[in-house]
């Protein structure tokens, strides 16, 4: 399994697993090691952003990290489960990583 560097599982590492199939035989299953989150307040702040109409994270990133897969580091830096719950509310304040912080 191979992430590229600047994937969120990256660092993360694989682990193995022996399934035994209804027929009896083994197959061996790789799989991405569960990745742990930082603290939302680990990393240093680039901006805070007031959620508004038309806001993505996609475009937040690109904008402000210069990458619109990096969408997951504003999800990292914020203390939300679901990414749709950081831009649901207008003005809601929205933290902005340096980029490259690790996540």
């Amino acid at each position: 399994m191979v992430f590229s560097p600047d994937s969120r599982y990256a660092d993360v590492g694989t682990a193995e697993l022996q399934i035994r199939l209804p027929d009896g035989t083994t197959r061996t299953v790789v799989h991405a090691r569960r990745r742990l989150l930082p603290p939302p307040d680990a990393g240093a702040t680039l901006a805070v952003h007031r959620a508004a109409a038309g806001d993505r994270l996609d475009l937040l990133a690109a904008r402000y990290l210069g990458d619109p897969e990096g969408f997951w580091r504003i999800c990292d830096a914020n203390p939300v489960l679901r990414p749709r719950d950081l831009l649901a509310e207008r003005g809601a304040a929205v933290r902005i990583p340096l980029p490259g912080m690790p996540g």
